[in-house]
């Protein structure tokens, strides 16, 4: 099948390269990216940040999104360097972009029935491939990138060899697969959580239902040949006649609409004189900005919880970028942890109860497969009497009572959440 479009050179860029090139899961990584990012915070990131230059190219975008999603650098952290270099009115699409990700998150939060029907929903997906030869045709040439539309096929190489994708690229990939190729959207937001090192349960979830037209019901994203030339810089030339013409939102798979809001979980706070264990995990690596002195800490341990993403394989890079930022932190914070896994069903429950603690205490885990995973968890806790208590930052309780809508109602709440800022650092 002819499909016109110039291949750019990414073979060259082989997975073994990439591997030495790839930036480390440290603080330190981060901070030097914050820093190397900061003149370009601000009119030239809304002025360029859909440009999508191809691998090694991409001077527009910060490649920040693996070490925020983590909090080895913080959201404030990335606002207050935007605002120092370039005030409220230059750094407000950077600021924008980084608040997306919260109002995600706390979207979500009110509405975890939508976590579970996209996990219900995927192994009903796939349990329809493996009786469909067609659809699991399909299905593996999009993942190999073989599908013969040249670009998309690049998309798909590169994220399996380099664990990114410009957000730009994302929205044509998810809007060429649901709307091209007919593909399910959960399998395609399946492939995006195994492979970005980014990958985020409710942005890249509430993402590829945005493209889907189930987020805003009624508003898909259409991939065009025109944009997607344009901000490629005329790496990709396709013809109209390669994509979907017409798009049809799918919010008519979701007939009873969407569920109705749920309060924010409340947290429970961590009790002074019990022993306490302290837990990280990779949904927030920067332990040492609570306040713990209170705590009578008498043991710590990490878990590791990438391998819940999916019970398809997960990359190795995701699962080597997680062990690095975990490494990372209890480096930093000059603490001794056991190494946990949450692959082990009972790995949680079984070392608190073996160090003898009265509680464990984590920064807030969101919903998403860790929170599955403490969620079963729970009873055997109970069991023991140990409480599980969770400290939740400023600037998500700031962030996430008003995402209970459409971005907008956040959006409206920026100056109020820089008021924040100004006042915490967490």
């Amino acid at each position: 099948m002819d499909k016109r479009c110039r291949r750019p050179s990414f073979n060259a860029m082989t997975s073994s390269q990439y591997s030495s090139d790839r930036r480390p899961g440290t603080r330190k990584a981060g901070l030097d990216l914050l820093d190397a990012f900061r003149p370009r915070m601000g009119r030239s990131y809304a002025a360029n940040r859909n440009v999508d230059a191809g691998p090694g190219k991409q001077t527009s975008a910060s490649h920040l999104s693996p070490y925020i999603r983590r909090r080895l650098v913080t959201e404030s952290e990335a606002v207050a360097a935007a605002l120092d270099a370039h005030g409220p009115a230059g750094a407000e699409k950077f600021i924008q972009e980084v608040i997306w990700r919260g109002y995600f998150k706390g979207w979500l939060e009110h509405r975890p029935s939508i976590w579970e029907s996209y996990r219900s929903g995927l192994e009903h997906d796939l349990a329809e491939v493996q009786r469909n030869d067609d659809l699991r045709s399909r299905l593996e040439a999009a993942e190999s990138g073989k599908t013969g539309l040249q670009c998309f096929d690049f998309w798909a190489r590169e994220l399996a060899e380099t664990g990114y994708l410009h957000n730009h690229a994302r929205m044509w990939f998810a809007s060429i697969w649901i709307f091209t190729f007919g593909l399910p959207w959960r399998t395609g937001a399946d492939f995006f959580l195994r492979h970005l090192i980014d990958g985020d349960p409710a942005s890249n979830t509430l993402g590829w239902r945005w493209v889907a037209g189930l987020h805003t019901r009624g508003k898909a994203y259409q991939a065009t040949a025109s944009n997607i030339e344009r901000f490629t810089e005329g790496r990709f030339q396709v013809r109209e006649s390669d994509l979907a013409a017409e798009i049809v939102p799918l919010d008519h798979t979701e007939p009873d609409g969407l569920p109705p809001l749920r309060p924010l979980r409340e947290v429970r706070p961590p009790q002074t004189r019990v022993q306490t264990a302290l837990l990280i995990t990779e949904e927030d690596c920067r332990v040492e900005t609570f306040d713990l002195s209170g705590l009578d800490i008498h043991t710590c341990a990490t878990l590791a919880g990438s391998e819940l993403r999916s019970k398809r394989p997960i990359s190795a890079a995701v699962s080597a970028f997680e062990n690095e930022v975990l490494d990372d932190t209890v480096r930093r914070c000059g603490l001794v942890a056991r190494r946990l896994r949450a692959a082990e069903p009972t790995a949680l429950a079984d070392w608190a109860t073996t160090e003898g603690v009265g509680q464990i205490v984590t920064p807030y885990v969101p919903e998403g497969p860790l929170r599955d995973y403490l969620l079963t968890q729970a009873p055997a806790l109970e069991r023991q009497g140990i409480s599980l208590c969770e400290l939740r930052r400023t600037w998500d309780t700031a962030i996430w009572p008003h995402a209970t809508a459409g971005f907008f109602k956040v959006k409206k709440r920026i100056p109020d959440v820089l008021r924040t800022l100004e006042m915490t650092q967490r």
